[in-house]
């Protein structure tokens, strides 16, 4: 069946419209409680970001849950692989996070995992999306379920994020983390202070909606800031669920997934643990690619968004992949993308290496690369089939030649098209990105 309520990334929208309704999320979580949790004394835990919706949608989900007869533990804020982790760790049989990653406020989000802390397939989401059409039925009132606080979940990950770095300590290191006044505001600055880094904290005064605000991984600036006015050894800026992560260099540049994807995959090469090919996106920049190639590493496409990461590496025996915007997921060290995980594996290789951030990414070379977001109202597929922007995407293609590339797609998460162009050459990029765009523009006036 089509799927009508789940994106690439769990249910998403804007607060207070459908489906992100606080009738809505009592539904879904009675629906997801009889799917994924079903029998008496079932547990499922919930872990939200620091939204102000996020009280109205956990009690909203806590009430599903309650009337399918699960019992639930609520994390409070905490990142999105952090319950990943904790639905494993604590033998739960699904996870639920209630996150619009790094959309602004006004927009909200539920996401599941599975007891195996792994996403839902398609099959399962369908089967939840089959009984949304369901009336609800409570259970006995004797067969509730109930709700209780689990205080010590941020620790918990802690500890577990801790124990993904490959060396003793960051004794030395000057860092400043950027948590997007998000769900790590408070467990991010703590991972690396007791590692033994100097930490300068930005991000970190949550309010309920400042999330994601001219902060964290969409707003490179602040962190960028940061590292030069302190003399930083780098700059780590999360998203708002801290599955996310992007960093600086102490001169400022910006390293993004695609430079981090290839830092890990190059010193798991250097240490003969890499195996599989390595799996980025139909985004994932050429120069990854061709820096791979020259490792001898093979490189794999997948669709945009890392469930599809995560389904190609599952298919091809690989366990490192991820995407330019930050999301890189290590299976070798845990089961989804992990902002702080994916920033710990990059100080092990700067240890191990005894080389800088500057330096190790100095090993792939990016090609210009520009993206133009075109919003859309109604059915982007239309438009992207529209006879016009079809010839205008195989002009495009034609110009650059062997040179570069074009990719056209109608976002998963947001209501836009994506027009991504890249090249060895910076103006023919600008030039063909801009001319699809306004083809693009022209097919929706």
């Amino acid at each position: 069946m089509s799927r009508r309520y789940f994106g690439t990334d769990g249910v998403r929208g804007r607060v207070g419209r459908a489906p992100m309704t606080p009738d809505f999320a009592l539904k879904l979580g009675w629906a997801a409680g009889r799917v994924l949790a079903n029998g008496s004394g079932a547990r499922v835990i919930i872990g939200k970001d620091t939204r102000r919706s996020g009280y109205m949608f956990e009690s909203a989900l806590e009430a599903g849950f309650a009337a399918a007869g699960v019992e639930v533990d609520l994390l409070g804020p905490l990142p999105t692989p952090g319950v990943a982790y904790l639905t494993r760790a604590l033998r739960a049989r699904a996870g639920v996070v209630i996150s619009a990653s790094h959309n602004p406020h006004h927009d909200n989000g539920v996401k599941f995992f599975g007891a195996d802390g792994a996403k839902l397939s398609d099959e399962i989401e369908a089967r939840i999306e089959a009984l949304l059409e369901e009336p609800l039925q409570c259970v006995e009132p004797a067969q509730l379920g109930r709700a209780r606080r689990l205080e010590d979940a941020p620790g918990r990950y802690i500890e577990f994020c801790k124990g993904t770095y490959g060396e003793r300590n960051l004794n030395g290191l000057k860092i400043v983390v950027d948590a997007a006044h998000g769900a790590a505001y408070r467990v991010a600055p703590a991972v690396f202070e007791e590692l033994g880094a100097q930490v300068i904290a930005i991000g970190d005064r949550p309010n309920g909606l400042n999330i994601n605000a001219d902060c964290g991984s969409t707003h490179m600036a602040a962190v960028r800031e940061a590292v030069l006015q302190t003399g930083a050894d780098l700059g780590v800026a999360l998203d708002g669920d801290a599955d996310r992560c992007l960093l600086v260099d102490r001169l400022g540049n910006e390293i993004d997934g695609d430079q981090i994807l290839f830092i890990i995959a190059r010193a798991r090469l250097a240490e003969q643990a890499l195996r599989g090919p390595v799996v980025g996106t139909l985004m994932s920049n050429l120069g990854l690619e061709h820096a791979l190639r020259d490792l001898g590493v093979s490189f794999a496409r997948a669709k945009v968004g890392d469930r599809y990461v995560m389904e190609l590496l599952a298919s091809s025996g690989g366990m490192l992949g991820g995407e330019a915007s930050g999301h890189t997921i290590c299976l070798d060290k845990t089961t989804t993308g992990d902002g702080l995980v994916s920033a710990l594996q990059v100080l092990t290789a700067m240890r191990r290496a005894g080389a800088g951030l500057h330096e190790l990414s100095a090993g792939m070379r990016r090609y210009p690369q520009l993206l133009i977001n075109v919003p859309v109202q109604g059915e982007a597929a239309a438009v992207l089939k529209a006879p016009a922007v079809q010839e205008a995407e195989r002009l495009a293609s034609a110009s650059l030649g062997a040179r570069g590339r074009v990719l056209l797609r109608a976002s998963g998460t947001e209501p836009l098209i994506r027009v991504m162009v890249e090249s060895d050459d910076e103006a023919l990029t600008r030039t063909e990105a801009q001319r699809l765009a306004a083809a693009v523009q022209a097919a929706l006036d």
